[in-house]
């Protein structure tokens, strides 16, 4: 025990300081500490800029019913295309109503009807003139007209009252539509709109009777005019003209201009001006 030296104080204190220094620090727990206070101001940014999209597009899209995520709502032009009308759309044909022709072929009650043709020839004098515009309208028509006499008297004319100046027949059915087809050859089958009436009744002039088909010139009868008025109708008409319990036609049922026109057109293939 004599060899050990004495331990001073002053080395007490210097080989605990060597100690400490080799000692390992704990300085990986402050680090964790820093780094994890580095992540959380990066997060906050981003939760920060995720509703400033959703509330412009709310904003622009109002009318929209459905909820959709934000990435579709986005895309504004892929909603605009859709409501773009297609191809297809453009081409189909809208609802138009069905024109007369059609419906007359479904309800044969529409369907216009030739009530009557009359012939009238005028000369304007009676005796040898009158006779032989007689015997041409039994020629052309192969019925007896009848006799038409002034209502008054005219000094200017030479006509008086009661005296016969013009002669008048009436077809109808088939001898109507047969003698209306020749006529349209003597005005080469053109027609103008304005001889038609509102009730879809026309009237025309034939100068010469010898443009009919069919006639021929005979000098001992001459030439002479005659004028052409025909009456059209429908199914039903009768109850305006009928003796017993009489009733007016309703405005759905009366024929039209328009409808005349069409009837001319497809049944005797007459051309409208």
């Amino acid at each position: 025990m004599a060899d050990e030296k004495p331990v001073t104080p002053v080395k007490k204190k210097v080989e605990t300081e060597k100690q400490a220094a080799k000692a390992p620090t704990p300085v990986a727990a402050p680090k964790v500490v820093a780094e994890k206070k580095e992540v959380k101001p990066e997060a906050k940014p981003v939760v920060a800029k995720v509703p400033v999209p959703v509330k412009k597009e709310e904003t622009v899209m109002p009318n929209e019913k459905v909820s959709t995520p934000v990435v579709e709502e986005t895309n504004a032009p892929s909603v605009q295309i859709e409501k773009k009308p297609t191809a297809e759309e453009k081409v189909a044909p809208k609802a138009v109503a069905k024109p007369p022709r059609k419906e007359w072929v479904g309800n044969p009650m529409l369907k216009p009807v030739i009530e009557k043709v009359t012939v009238n020839m005028s000369v304007g004098k009676s005796g040898a003139p009158l006779e032989q515009a007689v015997t041409i309208i039994k020629q052309l028509t192969k019925q007896k007209p009848s006799k038409r006499v002034a209502k008054k008297t005219v000094r200017e004319f030479g006509i008086r009252k009661g005296e016969s100046i013009a002669c008048v027949v009436t077809l109808r059915n088939e001898n109507a539509e047969e003698f209306l087809r020749k006529a349209f050859y003597a005005v080469e089958k053109k027609l103008s709109k304005y001889c038609f009436d509102r009730q879809g009744n026309f009237s025309f002039g034939i100068k010469e009777h010898i443009d009919i088909p069919g006639t021929k010139y005979v000098p001992e009868l001459g030439i002479h005019g005659m004028d052409v008025s025909v009456s059209l109708g429908r199914a039903g008409y009768r109850v305006k003209r009928r003796h017993r319990i009489k009733s007016k036609i309703g405005k759905d049922h009366l024929l039209k201009a328009e409808e005349a026109i069409l009837f001319i057109k497809d049944e005797f293939d007459v051309e409208i001006l």
